[in-house]
């Protein structure tokens, strides 16, 4: 009888050593070799197997029918927004985020709307049934077809979703989902990634839409090392502070619509609501008559949103500055100081720059970097920047504004919040037809300009 191979692999990259090593010599991490026992082939297994015929399988696209509905809707507009438009039939989707985020609620939360309709099987392997039941209570589900299945076996749960073919399927967690002929502990990468291969198995057999949360662990990573990202159909993010009560979905994956999508929560006692608006949620309390404080627009997908920037200069004590920049690049935040140092004669060299994003929210688009170099600038002469003006465009090296993308429809969202004024790149307000606006459009080539424009006393 042959005998089992032991093998030492890395938790972060799949790296297979035949000894274990503190640090992998494949990614460098330290203390991430685990000892994998590896099965041998039967030993009456014939050398060679007969293949399959699959002529009988071969459709023409032309053929291939999709006139039926092949999506479901979840019933929160958010979380549709973020999916492309709904839940695709036998797609399985990857929710992640650290604990405590609010996956498992807003999963829970959905089965309401599905359960009108729908049979959903919710399996855990983290909450006993008496704790999920616990937890619908507290979130007013009460749908009659949500079904419960405490259990971490992942061939007996598969088994059981094609004995009982429910509609939707939930897995909550895929950190404690294991196969039992692996010699892996549940969380390991052999066991994530055979689990969520036969849960994709599962799901394209039998045309079965099917949620997976996976935790984030203190490196970033689902469940230890990103080897889900790519068997899945969608990723998902959850984002936010646990001190904020705001949460952003992203997604990241998405073979069914775009990844540019975002859907804003915010954590309720009741459960995660939506939040339509998310400009008039940004911008609520914002300070008055203060200097270092201004409005940018960025486009997540199709959606403007407004978002407040704002930047505290102030006398440092310390041989080097400190620079902080929260929601926005850090890097770009040291390219938008060297412009105004070199191109504007503004000096910063001795002062501690203190950037922030407000509400948790992440500037990943150029379009803010008008708006942080007018912070930079009204903060460091404590001259402050009306309530009603916003601005956006991309700064060069040179020192002048570039033109954006989208231009039109952050100009409507800034009108539609009741800004009055619009800083904006000058070139791009050539394809622009100023009378369809009520507000008033700024068009500025350089940043000199900008600040001449701030020093207006109508401002």
């Amino acid at each position: 009888m042959a005998k089992s191979k032991t093998v030492f692999r890395c938790q972060q990259c799949g790296f297979e050593s035949p000894k274990w090593n503190g640090k992998c010599p494949s990614c460098g991490a330290w203390n991430s070799l685990v000892e994998e026992t590896i099965q041998p082939a039967a030993a009456n297994a014939p050398a060679s197997r007969k293949k399959a015929d699959l002529s009988n399988f071969i459709q023409e696209l032309q053929a291939v029918d999709t006139q039926e509905d092949i999506r479901y809707r979840t019933g929160i507009g958010e979380l549709d927004r973020v999916l492309g438009g709904g839940l695709v039939k036998g797609s399985i989707v990857l929710l992640g985020g650290e604990p405590g985020i609010g996956k498992s609620t807003l999963l829970l939360q959905i089965c309401e709307f599905f359960g009108a309709s729908h049979s959903i099987l919710y399996v855990s392997g983290e909450e006993s049934t008496k704790q999920i039941k616990l937890r619908a209570e507290r979130l007013h589900v009460t749908t009659e077809s949500l079904y419960l299945l405490a259990n971490n076996d992942a061939q007996s749960i598969c088994d059981t979703i094609a004995a009982c073919e429910p509609d939707i399927v939930i897995i909550d967690s895929i950190q404690t989902m294991q196969i039992t002929e692996l010699s892996s502990s549940p969380g390991s990468l052999t066991q994530v990634r055979e689990c969520t291969n036969l849960f994709m198995h599962t799901a394209k057999q039998h045309d079965i839409p099917i949620f997976i949360v996976g935790h984030v662990n203190k490196d970033g990573a689902i469940a230890g090392p990103k080897v889900m990202e790519h068997i899945v159909d969608t990723v998902l993010y959850f984002e936010g502070e646990r001190n904020f009560s705001y949460r952003i979905l992203r997604a990241v994956k998405n073979r069914f619509g775009s990844t540019n999508e975002i859907g804003v929560f915010e954590m309720m006692e009741s459960g995660l609501q939506e939040v339509p608006n998310p400009s008039a949620m940004l911008l609520e309390g914002r300070p008055l008559n203060v200097s270092g404080t201004c409005v940018t627009c960025v486009m997540e997908g199709s959606r403007p949103i407004l978002a407040e920037v704002q930047v505290l200069v102030t006398k440092s004590s310390l041989p080097s500055p400190r620079r902080t920049a929260n929601g926005f690049d850090y890097n770009r935040l040291f390219i938008i100081l060297a412009i105004l140092e070199k191109r504007c004669g503004l000096f910063y060299g001795t002062l501690d720059v203190y950037l922030n994003v407000v509400g948790g929210f992440r500037l990943d688009e150029p379009s803010g970097d008008l708006a942080v170099a007018l912070c930079l600038y009204s903060s460091l002469t404590d001259k402050s920047i009306s309530e009603h003006v916003t601005a956006f465009g991309e700064l060069g090296l040179g020192g002048e504004v570039r033109s954006i993308s989208n231009l039109t429809q952050r100009i409507l969202e800034a009108e539609r919040m009741g800004f009055q004024t619009c800083i904006i790149p000058k070139q791009s307000m050539r394809g622009l037809q100023s009378s369809n606006f009520q507000i008033q459009l700024v068009g500025v080539r350089t940043l000199k300009e900008a600040f001449d424009f701030l020093e207006q006393p109508q401002v």
